[in-house]
């Protein structure tokens, strides 16, 4: 785009003696040394651009559009569910009676306490739990949660001898990092070749010394484990606990409930599942549910009932882990998921994973001939390639990742999960129509058909962006963060 502000950095544009706003000199002067004591105030002011409104204007907003969204494209973003979030959703979260402060008398948030309350009992009945505290901020940080109710339900019953953790090869990430901040040693339990849990090494990873395991259903390929029932008995049978990481719960909304499958424990992801924007770190909600025995852990605040049928909030118990975040969690979420909630119902809910697995499977049969897919059968909200079928061409899934942004589409989740080597993790949501997954088919088999028949320009990929082709490996390992370091690096000729 030949536009002066689409590229350039707000330095770039910064001519001396121009300035986007003013603000009072009297009034600042006075506040800053009323306020601020001398040996805090800057001798000399900051090295800050000077430009005008208008330039200021236009470069934040051409590097808005330099932002990639569910709102602007198609986001295939495999384990991350990056689906539509509707817009009454945001309305209602930015009401101006939509403020809860931590600190806010009970009384006068009655209707926000009941619907803290409403939520929670919701996620209850969805995923057949006792309880669920709304409290952590995100998805590894309600694990982290769940590992800590893990270990105080074990703790309260003097079994100090159970120091272990089981973790499937192909869980999250999350998943031994959270139980490995708890404490616990991590032991990893093989997959079969169609990508579930093998019964018979789980077998002798099983005795005393096991605290629980942690499960994705479906896992992390997309399948879904068959043989669930039997690995919930075998852990209970050993005296440990099943957690359930609900990162891929949106195939089974309304259809299946991890308490009936046997899970102690479980997270969700309310920013995934329950429809919060969530690109780029945040916001999140990541509510821990609970059986009955282990409500008492629970983390403080929580809702209560008084005999006056108040809502108030108060501490569970002694017994409780204690608090891991505001009394509140992030409410902002809670709202979106309440509103998301009440527009389907209980009438629709159960249509949401059918058409997310629909979407899924017409995407992976599409592709499947030109595509390494190296487990076959019905997958669930998302399946793996193993790039592509024609390997002699050279061409990498980082090739077809860079290339398709090319063609206006974010990349998919790649090199995950690690039990293949050219992974390509895939996941249309049931928001995408199928004219946007047929656009999505077309251009993948272009780009097989063209790393055939082109091979470097996908490899040199991508060509049509803001930014070209970067040296991952460089770009991790010596990012380039300020101004100064641009024009260091310019200098030099080492960009």
């Amino acid at each position: 785009m030949n536009n002066k502000y689409y590229n350039k950095l707000i330095f770039e544009l910064s001519k001396t003696g121009r300035q986007a706003f003013s603000l009072d000199e009297r009034r600042v002067s006075h506040s800053v040394k009323k306020v601020v004591p001398d040996n805090l105030r800057r001798q000399t002011p900051p090295t800050l651009p000077e430009v005008d409104e208008l330039t200021l204007v236009r470069h934040y907003t051409n590097m808005s559009n330099n932002n990639f969204g569910v709102d602007t494209g198609f986001y295939p973003l495999g384990s991350c569910t990056m689906k539509y979030n509707p817009k009454l959703n945001e309305e209602i979260a930015n009401h101006p009676c939509i403020n809860f402060h931590p600190l806010s008398n009970d009384f006068h948030t009655q209707d926000l306490l009941g619907i803290y309350a409403a939520v929670s009992s919701m996620l209850c009945d969805i995923c057949g739990m006792d309880a669920f505290t709304l409290a952590p901020y995100a998805g590894a940080h309600g694990e982290l949660t769940g590992m800590m109710i893990l270990k105080a339900y074990h703790q309260s019953r003097g079994d100090a001898k159970r120091t272990k953790v089981i973790v499937p090869d192909s869980a999250h990430g999350t998943n031994p990092a959270s139980a490995a901040t708890c404490g616990f040693e991590i032991i990893t339990v093989k997959s079969k070749p169609d990508g579930t849990v093998d019964l018979n090494d789980l077998r002798t990873l099983l005795d005393d010394s096991i605290a629980g395991m942690m499960m994705t259903n479906p896992n992390t390929l997309g399948i879904f484990e068959y043989d669930i029932k039997k690995i919930v008995n075998l852990v209970h049978k050993a005296g440990g606990l099943m957690y359930y990481d609900g990162a891929n719960f949106n195939p089974l909304l309304g259809k299946v409930r991890p308490g009936d499958l046997g899970f102690d424990i479980m997270h969700l992801n309310l920013h995934k599942t329950f429809s919060t924007p969530h690109g780029g770190g945040g916001p999140g909600s990541g509510p821990v549910g609970v059986r009955k025995k282990l409500e008492k852990f629970l983390p403080k605040p929580e809702v209560f009932l008084d005999d006056d049928d108040l809502l108030y909030f108060d501490s569970p118990g002694k017994e409780s882990i204690g608090s891991v975040s505001s009394a509140a969690g992030n409410f902002a979420v809670i709202i979106r998921a309440y509103v998301y909630l009440l527009s389907l119902g209980k009438e629709h809910l159960p249509e949401v994973g059918p058409l997310a697995t629909l979407n899924a499977n017409y995407i992976k049969e599409s592709l499947k001939d030109v595509y390494e897919l190296p487990i076959q059968g019905v997958c669930k909200h998302e399946f793996v390639f193993d790039g592509l079928k024609d390997k002699s061409t050279g061409v990498t899934t980082l090739d077809i990742a860079k290339r398709l942004l090319d063609y206006g589409y974010h990349a998919p989740t790649i090199y995950f999960p690690l039990l293949f080597h050219e992974a390509m993790m895939i996941e249309p949501t049931e928001t995408e129509s199928k004219e946007t997954l047929d656009e999505f088919i077309a251009v993948m088999r272009k780009i097989a058909k063209e790393a055939k028949e082109t091979p470097e320009l996908v490899k040199t990929a991508p060509h049509n962006t803001p930014v070209k082709r970067l040296d991952d490996t460089k770009a991790a390992l010596h990012p380039i963060v300020t101004y100064k370091e641009l024009l260091q690096a310019e200098k030099d000729g080492t960009l």
